[in-house]
């Protein structure tokens, strides 16, 4: 689950995100704040991944208590004034979201949160190595464990993860989902082809076995697969 915090002064734009995030499964609503000093003391003493942070707050805005934060969680900025768009990419948010903020809008907002970034929690230490990410598929977010995977497939814009229970259509790109694979446990092996290692049954030729499925191999990846097969891996 997504722990998020809510830091907005106005009521109704509380209410607005509030039955945003209930009504989105992934997320879970640890607090909600009225100005930045509640919000300091929420992140000192909870663990928070991600806060709906209105710019316009009482006291200190929203951008400065931003610039404040040490190591700050992921941030999407709320406002009803366009014009901060622009500075606000300056501090790397997720997303930038005009107020009143439709349901629709505030779900691909959420979109970006994908391939497992938030979830495992990158780049911050004494974390284990994820084992997982969230992938969408449809209207729902699918916790794929990396070791169900057998092979993942590029369609264009789309990619398609087969795994040992089902199959997941999701909207990115092939190169984007790599980022979030593990590589001493994948191995692309075509500009269309990532596959699981544990799941290679046989080599022979230009061609991988993983299961039920033959996959080519691509010219510029031959060099990984024969390196795979010298080094006595999987």
């Amino acid at each position: 689950m997504i722990r998020c915090m809510i830091v907005e002064d106005e009521i109704l734009a509380q209410d607005v995100i509030r039955q945003h995030v209930s009504a989105t499964s992934q997320l879970e609503l640890v607090s909600v704040c009225q100005n930045a000093r509640e919000a300091a003391r929420v992140l000192e003493n909870d663990e928070i991944d991600l806060i709906f942070l209105d710019i316009q707050l009482p006291g200190m805005k929203g951008l400065h208590f931003l610039s404040s934060i040490p190591d700050p969680p992921l941030v999407i900025l709320t406002t009803a004034y366009s014009e901060y768009a622009l500075e606000s990419y300056e501090f790397n948010v997720i997303d930038y979201l005009l107020k009143p903020i439709s349901f629709e809008r505030f779900s691909r907002a959420i979109d970006k949160l994908r391939n497992g970034r938030l979830f495992t929690r990158a780049g911050r230490d004494n974390e284990p190595p994820a084992d997982h990410f969230f992938i969408k598929s449809g209207t729902k977010f699918y916790k794929v464990n990396f070791s169900e995977i057998i092979y993942i497939q590029s369609l264009k814009d789309y990619v398609k993860i087969h795994t040992r229970h089902h199959t997941l259509l999701t909207h990115q790109t092939l190169t984007d989902l790599e980022k979030s694979l593990p590589p001493e446990h994948f191995l692309r092996i075509h500009k269309s082809y990532i596959i699981s290692l544990s799941s290679i049954k046989t080599i022979f030729g230009n061609t991988i076995e993983v299961e039920q499925a033959s996959l080519p191999i691509g010219n510029n990846y031959r060099n990984q697969v024969m390196r795979l097969i010298s080094k006595g891996r999987p």
